[in-house]
């Protein structure tokens, strides 16, 4: 982790209308006064399960996974995170520990702004408050929403989803490098690394994908969609 200078001033963030553009010029100044940035290589953890929180962080460039670990150090990912992302904002109200980890994929831009800053702030500004509950709501919805899509599927209509998900809502187009191992795309989707890799090569035979080490070329959308679809 290297530390990054940037942005010289919130309001010049392309993020702040997520959070902070009700904020007046004396609480701007609050959030640039206990505020840092950051950045993050592949496979540098940014959060510690477990950890003390101290500071509210979002993603400002970048790709992430936020998992959790069970008692026999097996990992479960909860999400895949992209730009405008809060991605502790789940804990930070609830906890005075971080209740999941959250490593990189790709290379990371991370602004974090002191706990206690952000405590002020929804203190002081009722207008700040409610746009952090809705955040905190819209995060929780969105997680609830994929693993619903995700539980509900079969093998194959779950690779499809995650596959339908990084071209649409990552990358926006259909070929990209997968930012997470075969392993990890396991367990994103509670599938056995077997099952995940046999499915992702039954695509590539029935001409739906094109592969290449880590890079996935979906050349016939259209039938991927309807392996989603159908589930």
């Amino acid at each position: 982790m290297k530390i990054s200078n940037n942005i010289i001033n919130c309001k010049s963030c392309v993020y702040r209308n997520l959070l902070y553009e009700m904020l007046s010029d004396e609480e701007y100044g609050l959030v640039n006064s206990s505020r840092r940035e950051m950045i993050f290589k592949r496979n540098e953890l940014i959060i510690q399960e477990g950890d003390e929180i101290s500071e509210f962080m979002y993603l400002r460039k970048g790709l992430v996974k936020l998992y959790k670990t069970n008692s026999k150090g097996k990992d479960q990912i909860l999400s895949i995170n992209r730009p405008g992302d809060f991605i502790n904002l789940l804990s930070i109200f609830s906890n005075k520990t971080q209740q999941y980890s959250v490593s990189v994929l790709e290379e990371t831009h991370v602004c974090a702004v002191k706990i206690d800053t952000i405590f002020d702030l929804v203190k002081l500004n009722s207008e700040f408050s409610i746009r952090v509950m809705n955040r905190m709501s819209y995060i929780a919805d969105e997680i609830i929403h994929k693993r619903f899509e995700i539980n509900q599927r079969q093998v194959k209509g779950r690779v499809a989803y995650m596959l339908r998900f990084l071209a649409e809502q990552i990358y926006n187009k259909n070929e990209f490098r997968m930012p997470i191992t075969r392993r990890e795309l396991g367990e994103l989707i509670s599938m056995t690394t077997e099952n995940t890799i046999r499915t992702m090569s039954e695509f590539r035979k029935d001409g739906i994908i094109e592969m290449e080490g880590k890079n996935v070329n979906i050349v016939d959308f259209d039938r991927l969609k309807k392996v989603c679809e159908m589930g």
